[in-house]
């Protein structure tokens, strides 16, 4: 079994920043690729952006792009979501997804692995 585990919300000013981290951990699998995605109160999950593992390439939601970056780290099998300019329609709770295989980046139903979430509140 995979774990992710997302951390790193919490309450910000609009107009601020917060990074979210996402660690993964368990039997050995083969990473393709890690997403961020989030889901707003009575909204369905959004995609945000998702890097290669192989080579680090990011893609981003036209929603995000310029504010958001995604990074990762494969010493320690993490992935980062930097957000900046933080709006409050940005409050939401924000998950992390791991995917074994190809496929499209932008579909919930493509990830194999899903972290808890983290809750990012963003006041006006």
């Amino acid at each position: 079994q995979v774990q992710l585990v997302d951390t790193g919300g919490g309450l910000v000013q609009a107009g601020g920043s917060l990074r979210l981290s996402c660690a993964a951990s368990g039997r050995s699998f083969s990473l393709y690729a890690m997403g961020w995605f989030r889901e707003a109160p009575g909204k369905e999950r959004e995609f945000l952006g998702a890097v290669s593992w192989s080579n680090g390439v990011p893609s981003y939601a036209d929603s995000v792009k310029g504010r958001f970056t995604i990074s990762r780290d494969k010493s320690k099998i993490t992935v980062y979501l930097q957000m900046n300019s933080l709006k409050p329609e940005d409050t939401a709770v924000y998950y992390c997804a791991a995917k074994a295989s190809g496929g499209d980046y932008k579909y919930v139903g493509s990830y194999d692995y899903w972290g808890k979430g983290t809750l990012v509140t963003v006041s006006s």
